[in-house]
């Protein structure tokens, strides 16, 4: 099961603009509730993810192709003074590819790239500006003492997403330490955390972590037609936000493990933006409660 801890690693980042999450799972499957404070509206995010990695003849190589859907149900209550009716469902397919293989002294490359379907489709099929491309690549260091509960593990590498609003790769650096069996921390991006493990069935976190989504709205549209002369056409919806809080996981076997986190935002920034990834129109920027919960199979 080790080899497939530091295969996973490099399976990570499906948002744009500094917004990413690390997947080390084969399977999860999660449900989001994303209610908007001074406002009646409201996110509710389903999301299945699988992995199947496939072992290369050369010891220690893996590709590992995997698939992500996402169903975000934007309920838009607020009024407007644009028609809000066909941005209230926004899905996304990704499919991704990724390379791994072992290098010298603990070191391991991972490389990944992918495409994602992003979009409201609210005209009943794919058009061009819904595809989103995106390229990772991650060198890691995984250190391990099973007898003495101590463990380590160093990420560096770099990504670029068609959709992250930047001519450049944008950085990547995480690091992890357990240093007994009963606490382990984790520092830098996509997530910081500080654990603490009761036993091998029951941990708590306290954290702070980036989440969001990004999808194509096919019919463009003015989001301040009273402005004349000043069109600001919205293109695209874009969600990112910084929150901390609490999380618990529950282990049904080793690998098997239903969780909860429930926490507020730091930053809240859900925006329409034109098609140079420009804001257009703040939808909501008000803090506010977030929770989270599903059924994964880890390799961690």
């Amino acid at each position: 099961m080790k080899t497939y801890k530091i295969l996973f690693i490099f399976l990570i980042f499906p948002f744009g603009y500094a917004a990413f999450s690390q997947q080390t799972d084969l399977v999860r499957i999660e449900y989001t509730y994303f209610p908007q404070k001074n406002s009646d509206n409201s996110f509710r995010r389903s999301r299945a993810i699988g992995a199947f990695p496939i072992r290369l003849k050369k010891e220690g190589s893996y590709l590992v192709p995997s698939l992500e859907y996402r169903n975000v149900h934007f309920k838009y209550k607020d009024p407007e003074v644009f028609d809000t009716s066909d941005l209230d469902r926004f899905q996304s397919f990704t499919a991704t590819l990724g390379y791994t293989f072992k290098m010298k002294n603990d070191w391991r490359f991972g490389a990944e790239t992918g495409v994602k379907i992003a979009s409201n489709f609210s005209q009943g099929h794919i058009i061009s500006d819904d595809l989103i491309y995106t390229g990772t690549v991650l060198f890691v260091k995984t250190k391990e003492d099973p007898v003495n509960d101590d463990a380590s593990r160093l990420i560096l590498g770099l990504r670029y997403s068609t959709t992250a609003g930047f001519p450049f790769p944008l950085p990547i650096v995480n690091y992890y330490k357990r240093w007994n069996e009963k606490w382990s921390y984790a520092i830098g991006t996509p997530k910081s955390n500080l654990k603490y493990y009761f036993n091998s069935r029951h941990e708590i976190q306290a954290f702070v972590t980036l989440d969001g989504f990004f999808a194509n709205i096919q019919e463009n549209f003015d989001a301040t037609p009273s402005n004349t002369g000043n069109d600001n056409i919205a293109e695209n919806i874009s969600m990112t936000i910084v929150l901390s809080g609490l999380g618990y996981e529950f282990s049904f076997t080793d690998h098997l493990k239903f969780y909860i986190y429930g926490g507020h935002t730091l930053r809240n920034d859900i925006r329409l933006r034109d098609s140079n990834q420009d804001d257009v129109y703040t939808i909501n920027e008000t803090n506010t409660f977030y929770g989270r919960s599903g059924i994964k199979f880890t390799i961690f």
